[in-house]
This record gives C-alpha cells, sequence and structure tokens, in this order.
C-alpha cells in the first residue's frame, strides 16, 4: 500500500531523525539524498554549541542506524525530477546518477583514491584542499561506497580505451564499472518530508570583506574544516598564506544577513556558532584572543547566555558592537585589518588580526526553489518553506501529505531540527492514519 511508503528528500540531521522516527513506526522510506553520502551539513561540523561536542561522534551513529534499519531505502547521489498525487497517493520520479562503481561490491578500501592522478577542489572541505576524481566524500561516508566524479575522471571525460583507468586496475573487488547510466525510477508514496537543510550564502558579492582577495580572511564552515581532525589540516588552526598559527581572530557576524540588499533575516545560529569557534580556538592555542563583531547578540536558546559568559570569562574572548564597514590588507604581513564603528563608544577603530572569519548568512539550500515548484508547495519571502499553521501544525505546507522540517523552514540549529524531524515524522502518522474526512 503506498500510504505505508513515505518519500524524506534530504539526508541530513533533520532527514535521517524523520526517517529513523518514520521507520521504527512501521513505516518504509524512501531516503533521498542528492551527494554520494548522508550527513549532510552536520558532517562537516567539527563541534556542537552549547556543550561543545563532537559533530560527528553524535551524527556517525545516527547515519548507521539510518542506514541499517530495514525499512530505510537509501537513495543516494539522487534527485527529485517530478511529483504529482495527493495525500495517500504521490507519485514521484527519482534520478539516481551513475557513480561508475558497483555498491554491492565496493569494499571502501580506497585503493582506487590512492591511484587516481586527478585532483580537483575538495567542495566538501570548502576548497581549502584538493580531492581526487574517485573519492569518499569525508571518512565517515556513508555509504562507504567510492564514487567517480565523471566531469573529472580522465576516462570518463574523454573515453578513450587506453586513458587512464588506474581504479580499474588496482580495484581488487571489481567494482568499477563504466557501463553505469543515469537512472530514472518512479515512486509511490503515501507523503513527502522536506529536509533539504541550508548553503552558506555566498560572500563574494561583499567586496567590502575582502573574500576570495585577501588570503586570511575565510568563512565559519572553512574556519570549521580547518579545526576539525578530518579537515585539510589534521585539526590544526593554520593561515592560509604561510601556514602559522594565528594568535588574533576577528569573527564578523551578519555577513549577507540583516541587510535588506542581501538578506534581512537573521540566520539564528551565527553569534552562537561564532562564540563556540572563538573557544575552540582557545582550545587549539591558550595565546589566541578572539573578537566578535556583532549586531545583536541572539542568545535565544537554553544555557547559550551562559556559553557567552563562559566565553568571555575562560577563552579570552571579546564582544564589540559594531558591523565593520570594510577589511583591508597589510601587503607586509597578510594580515586583515579590520576597520569598524564601535557602536557604544560612537568611535571609528580599527583593529589589525591574523585571521578573519566571516560568519555568513545562511540560506535555503540550492535547488530548493525548483524542488518547491516541482512538489507545489508554497515559500515565503525569503525562500523558506511556508507553514500556514505555524503554531497548531508547524511542519505542514500548503500542500495535505507534504511536510517540512530543519532549516528549510526557518533558520534553527541542531537540536531544534531533530525534534522538527520528529515531529514531522509524528505528523506523517497522524495524516496517513486519518480518515479521508479529517484529512484538511
Amino acid at each position: 500500500m503506498t500510504d505505508q511508503w513515505v518519500l524524506v528528500i534530504g539526508a541530513g540531521i533533520a532527514g535521517i531523525q524523520a526517517s529513523i522516527d518514520l521507520a521504527q513506526m512501521g513505516f518504509q522510506v524512501y531516503l533521498v539524498e542528492r551527494t554520494p553520502s548522508i550527513g549532510g551539513r552536520m558532517a562537516q561540523l567539527d563541534k556542537t554549541f552549547p556543550t561543545n561536542d563532537c559533530a560527528i561522534c553524535i551524527l556517525a551513529p545516527k547515519m548507521i542506524e539510518c542506514a541499517g534499519h530495514e525499512n530505510v531505502h537509501l537513495l543516494t547521489y539522487s534527485e527529485v525530477l517530478h511529483a504529482d498525487g495527493r495525500l495517500g497517493e504521490f507519485r514521484v520520479r527519482v534520478r539516481r546518477k551513475p557513480r561508475y562503481v558497483d555498491e554491492g561490491r565496493c569494499t571502501g578500501c580506497g585503493e582506487c583514491v590512492a591511484k587516481c592522478p586527478r585532483r580537483v577542489a575538495d567542495e566538501f572541505n570548502l576548497g581549502l584542499n584538493r580531492r581526487k576524481a574517485a573519492y569518499l566524500p569525508f571518512p565517515q561516508a556513508v555509504p562507504r561506497v567510492m564514487t567517480i566524479d565523471p566531469e573529472t575522471c580522465l576516462f570518463l571525460t574523454k573515453r578513450e580505451k587506453n586513458r587512464c583507468r588506474l581504479c580499474e586496475e588496482v580495484c581488487q573487488a571489481g567494482a568499477i564499472d563504466w557501463d553505469q547510466r543515469e537512472e530514472v525510477i518512479e515512486l509511490e508514496v503515501g507523503a513527502i518530508v522536506l529536509a533539504t537543510g541550508f548553503d552558506p550564502y555566498d560572500v563574494s558579492p561583499l567586496k567590502e570583506y575582502g573574500f576570495g582577495t585577501i588570503r586570511n580572511v575565510i568563512t565559519g564552515l572553512q574556519y570549521e574544516r580547518l579545526v576539525s581532525a578530518s579537515g585539510p589540516t589534521g585539526g590544526e588552526l593554520l593561515r592560509p598564506t604561510d601556514g602559522k598559527h594565528p594568535r588574533r581572530i576577528a569573527f564578523i557576524q551578519c555577513v549577507g544577513s540583516r541587510d535588506v540588499n542581501y538578506n534581512a533575516f537573521c540566520s539564528s545560529v551565527c553569534c552562537m556558532f561564532a562564540t563556540k569557534e572563538a573557544m575552540l580556538a582557545h582550545e587549539h592555542d591558550r595565546e589566541v584572543s578572539s573578537t566578535i563583531f556583532y549586531t545583536d547578540l541572539r542568545a535565544g536558546g537554553k544555557r547559550f547566555q551562559e556559553f557567552i559568559a563562559r566565553a568571555q570569562a575562560e577563552y579570552q574572548v571579546s564582544y564589540v558592537r559594531g558591523r565593520p564597514g570594510c577589511i583591508a590588507e597589510d601587503p607586509e604581513t597578510g594580515n586583515p585589518i579590520v576597520r569598524y564603528e564601535e557602536t557604544t563608544a560612537r568611535a571609528l577603530r580599527e583593529m589589525e588580526v591574523d585571521l578573519a572569519v566571516l560568519c555568513q548568512a545562511l540560506v535555503p539550500r540550492r535547488g530548493h526553489q525548483e524542488l518547491a515548484a516541482l512538489l507545489g508547495i508554497e515559500l515565503d519571502e525569503h525562500g523558506f518553506v511556508r507553514a500556514p499553521n505555524l503554531l497548531g501544525n508547524p511542519a505542514d505546507t500548503t500542500v495535505p501529505g507534504i511536510l517540512a522540517c530543519g532549516y528549510c523552514i526557518r533558520p534553527q540549529d541542531i537540536p531544534e531540527s531533530v525534534a522538527q524531524a520528529s515531529g514531522a515524522a509524528a505528523r506523517v502518522a497522524e495524516l496517513l492514519a486519518a480518515p479521508a474526512e479529517l484529512v484538511p
């Protein structure tokens, strides 16, 4: 019966939690993820606030539980092409992209990666290092299956019989499959849960901050990868220009957010995100001092204000109320020079630092608007999913039977996303169990 099947789109922490809850209630779940692995943005984080617990230590068991559940059917490296129907009988077409690796045979040994000669920018590490054309997105990836990038693989871009194919030669499991082709599959489901998450806003248009031209200006997510043990520097915080340890770090809040020229909304998590990162810097090196330039401190969660007080008292973190007008560069040292107005003192000042971190806006994931159009659901003026009854049924969209949870519905942190995912799963069960006349 189609009403016993549910489609979850997006396999970040919200999609994973919704899938686990639905599977434990007895539903069969298709979990669609457009990248080769489940895990989403949380997999890129080093720690989570306000406890500073290891992010992947929390996420990895969830990923394994989700992938290993008999009622969850992973469709990774896939995307939704079309959907129609109504509650209880949705019809969905999903495109599965070829990995050129047989998932049933691949053991995840990594021999193909070791021998692959082609290197390209690593998107998981935000371009801070390079990966191979044959790759595993990150060490804890699920499923642990290699993927060959068709846009950079020497054989797939040229299709010459004797060009490269080293991965095929070294793969003892015989998992390399050049004959794989794109596949479109038809699914029939009773409900759909949207959990597509967020992307960091592209701050390149904000020229005043020097991102892309001043090498020691990086984004918050790039910083997160630098301090992560699985990141490009093995968890060592190093400046991009000279590989030295920064001693003075500036965190710039609201880059591209709370600004009518870019994104008028507050991304909700950035104040705490920067506080956590400043604390991590001090944990890595006791000589580090950090300054957080903020518009307004948003610390509305449980023990969030206490977290900020700890940062100030124990981790040499200072808070300056004022949005910097520009960042310049010292041509001799490569140090960023932050020029700002300190609004409490009503004074123009500048500060030279070793590293500047831009905490940019977090916006609905790329392709989110197109997917919403495919599903026929409405978005609000900022591009988030519109919930018609935010207080009564906060996971409902404008189409009965299509639910949403996590950042795609409004800015929120990880615990709130997980709680909302469980709420969305419960709402699915309620809708599919209700008599037809009671369904809105």
